[in-house]
């Protein structure tokens, strides 16, 4: 059971908020590409930008945490981060976009760590995949709305529409007031006395930094994609926003499954949907196609919660750095794949670019596999069988 119910939904709308503005940026790139003169290549780095500056910082937000109880207000974060975003629409200076797009990372690192430990330490034993579900949730419902608000600013107002995108983070900021890392140094975001496993987290985080590549690429260039197949930049935007709808009850799903039948289990049986799923979307058209991304959206995203909650149990000592690290580094891993996506897209095709997407799936799914943890569903089942 969730031991204080408001403080654990007020920190997921935050992380809604902070979350709508990740994919701005690839839902600006059609615009960016066919009025900006922007290559794939340079919108890729616009990503970048956002990812790899987080995940350069998030981890030291982290570590300040356990080790000082220290960190940028969650108010303050959400406030910069949401006007920095909504900058885009004013500036026409690659370089300058290069910068807010930096900024905006900065602030979106600041938020995870504090804001995830203080949901796991509301978890109990038995119930934090579910917990930190309902947090990881709150971002998938950003990520979702960020296309269909930048597809409605930029199908009403074009570019000059995109300051209306400071208004979620205005409003929400004030909930988040004097919320933030305590600061009597103690290690707020330790949730338990047991050992950590680094070499068991290192390989956690390389097959999850692997799958954010395969998810980036996807986010980055699935609305252009579609574009290019005939379908208009409101409607492809909207696709994008369905597909991220479809994961948050993914999300919810595994994360809670997981809870009493296993992580492991439940993180393969997710990438053993998104696979095929993601091979029929490119494979097939029209509403067909649409159903598999919808599939894919479910069975990718319920593996997100389960793998931080994971995370958490192999770094029980470190909760803030290991928040970092999973929706920092391993984020920013992601980004610097999409610039490798774009210069594919560039060299080659789009369509080619995209379809590194499915051995991306398939060497992450193998990288869990062997992961070092146990295997709960296996132990039942045999518990049963013996019974």
């Amino acid at each position: 059971m969730i031991r204080d119910r408001w403080p654990v939904f007020r920190l997921a709308l935050g992380h809604m908020g902070i979350d709508i503005y990740m994919t701005v940026i690839p839902a600006v790139i059609p615009v960016l590409v066919s009025e900006g003169g922007v290559s794939f290549l340079l919108a890729g780095l616009l990503l970048t930008a956002y990812n790899t500056t987080s995940s350069l910082v998030q981890p030291i937000f982290g570590w300040l945490a356990d080790s000082r109880g220290k960190s940028i207000p969650l108010a303050f974060a959400m406030l910069v981060g949401g006007v920095a975003i909504g900058l885009f629409g004013v500036v026409n200076s690659f370089p300058v976009l290069f910068v807010l797009a930096a900024l905006a990372g900065v602030m979106h690192a600041s938020f995870h760590p504090i804001a995830l430990s203080a949901v796991s330490r509301s978890a109990g034993e038995g119930d934090r995949g579910r917990t930190i579900s309902y947090f990881v949730v709150g971002g998938n419902l950003g990520f979702a709305l960020g296309p269909l608000l930048a597809g409605f600013a930029l199908g009403t107002f074009g570019l000059a529409g995109l300051p209306l995108l400071a208004v979620p983070a205005i409003l929400i900021a004030p909930l988040l007031r004097g919320t933030s890392a305590r600061s009597d140094g103690s290690s707020s975001s330790r949730i338990s006395e047991g050992t950590n496993q680094p070499r068991a987290f290192a390989l956690l985080s390389i097959a999850s930094m692997i799958r954010a590549w395969a998810l980036f690429a996807v986010l980055g260039f699935l609305p252009t994609f579609l574009v290019h197949q005939g379908i208009d930049l409101v409607s492809a935007n909207l696709v994008t926003s369905s597909m991220l709808f479809a994961g948050v009850a993914g999300q919810l799903a595994g994360a809670t499954l997981s809870d009493r039948y296993g992580r492991k289990e439940f993180i393969l049986i997710g990438l053993g949907l998104a696979v095929p799923a993601y091979a029929g979307f490119l494979l097939t058209d029209g509403i067909l196609s649409l159903g598999f991304l919808g599939l894919f959206g479910f069975g990718l995203w319920s593996t997100f919660a389960i793998t931080v909650a994971l995370s958490h149990e192999l770094m029980p000592r470190a909760v803030g750095l290991a928040s970092g690290m999973m929706l920092g580094v391993v984020v920013g891993a992601g980004g610097i794949g999409v610039a490798i996506t774009g210069f594919i897209a560039d060299t080659w095709s789009l369509s080619l670019a995209l379809a590194t997407v499915l051995p991306l799936l398939v060497l992450s799914a193998v990288l869990y596999t062997v992961l070092p943890y146990p295997w709960k569903g296996a132990r039942l089942l045999l518990a049963r069988l013996r019974g």
